[in-house]
């Protein structure tokens, strides 16, 4: 029996003072272009804490200084090789960060996060999230009800597991 190989990821839902989240707009080309928006994060590295590539990431990709350790809210995990190249899945770690709005401008210039597929950012009423019906698309596929549940409920004891 082999074991998977799941790339381990963090994310951060980063949400203003108007219930607004910042997305970052991936580019995905393979099988054909899909664009998604999804929270800002991305890979643990080798001997890195999730909390510690929470933080590198933040500063790298928005310019945002986590200060303190937000709590875990959502765990994901995917098994699909078409998901992640090289591996055979991922796993996703949400964080929940309240942050007075900003300007996402972070230390990767914008060839750099142009190689990493992130083509724009944006802060999205919820309700523009819950209204959308174009082509693009959000992960989690049902975001805007997680994010409703997370902001009714309060936040949970432990992360809640979620789908695609």
């Amino acid at each position: 029996m082999s074991t998977l190989r799941l790339r381990h990821s963090v994310r951060a839902i980063l949400l203003d003072e108007d219930e607004r989240v910042l997305l970052c707009r991936f580019a995905i080309t393979d099988p054909v272009e899909t664009f998604v928006w999804t929270t800002p994060g991305g890979g643990v590295e080798p001997g890195e804490t999730p909390l510690a590539a929470l933080r590198r990431e933040l500063r790298e990709e928005v310019g945002l200084a986590l200060e303190t350790d937000p709590p875990h809210v959502w765990h994901q995990r995917i098994v699909s090789a078409e998901h992640t190249a090289g591996y055979d899945g991922v796993i996703n770690d949400c964080f929940f960060v309240p942050t007075p709005s900003f300007q996402p401008r972070g230390t990767m210039s914008a060839d750099q996060l142009a190689a990493e597929g992130i083509s724009d950012f944006r802060w999205w009423p919820l309700r523009d999230i819950a209204a959308y019906r174009g082509p693009e698309l959000f992960s989690p596929r049902d975001f805007a009800a997680r994010l409703t549940t997370l902001l009714t409920d309060g936040l949970p004891a432990e992360p809640i597991p979620l789908g695609l």
